[in-house]
């Protein structure tokens, strides 16, 4: 079973589903003993980073969701919630992350002429091989909406990103039992749902 984390910032349902077509079990919760006996975890997330921290704080997840990562439990964080699990954030004012992925979240400067926010489908480039996600290749596209991104991040984290208006944006961030996703798997078609069913396999 995985546990969706529910603390009102994000489309649980849309992830739902996607897992529910893969045959994945999941439940949407912020019930705090049903996230500890779950195999692994998801954050997900739409909005302000200060706001999301303050729903999780409000319910004391975000101290729950450290000592699940302690446990070495697989944890995987969907846009907002991929920006939640680095150190700090800057939309408005600084505002401390979970802090299981080193480097920070700040708004997108694009050195080139393009919109804002980051809309629409973008190509995935890999960065440094991870077995765990053979599907990932060149050409895959997935659709990303966001206006901040990761930086100062270490680069052995970045599995693979997207090219945005002359930036490297991070797509897909792992260090060992903490994966992010900044793009949404759930709306990313094919490509999107093998990525969640490559995760549904680790966790079993």
């Amino acid at each position: 079973m995985i546990a969706i984390i529910d603390y009102g910032m994000g489309n649980l349902k849309s992830i739902k589903n996607a897992l529910k077509l893969l045959n994945i079990e999941s439940v949407s919760t912020s019930d705090k003993e049903v996230i500890r006996k779950a195999k692994a975890i998801i954050l997900p997330g739409v909005g302000a980073f200060k706001q999301a921290m303050d729903n999780l704080k409000e319910k004391s997840l975000d101290t729950l969701i450290k000592e699940v990562a302690k446990e070495e439990k697989l944890i995987l964080g969907i846009c907002l919630g991929m920006q939640l699990l680095f150190e700090k954030g800057f939309e408005g004012e600084e505002e401390e992350g979970l802090g299981l992925l080193k480097g920070d979240i700040k708004k997108l400067h694009p050195k080139e002429r393009v919109k804002i926010p980051h809309m629409g489908w973008n190509k995935l480039i890999a960065n440094n091989e991870e077995e765990n996600f053979s599907s990932l290749s060149l050409d895959k596209f997935v659709y990303y909406v966001h206006s901040f991104m990761a930086t100062d991040y270490e680069d052995k984290d970045l599995v693979a990103y997207s090219n945005y208006g002359g930036l490297k944006i991070p797509g897909i961030v792992r260090k060992d039992n903490i994966i992010g996703m900044q793009f949404h798997p759930e709306k990313s078609g094919e490509a999107g749902l093998n990525l969640l069913k490559e995760f549904g396999e680790m966790v079993k």
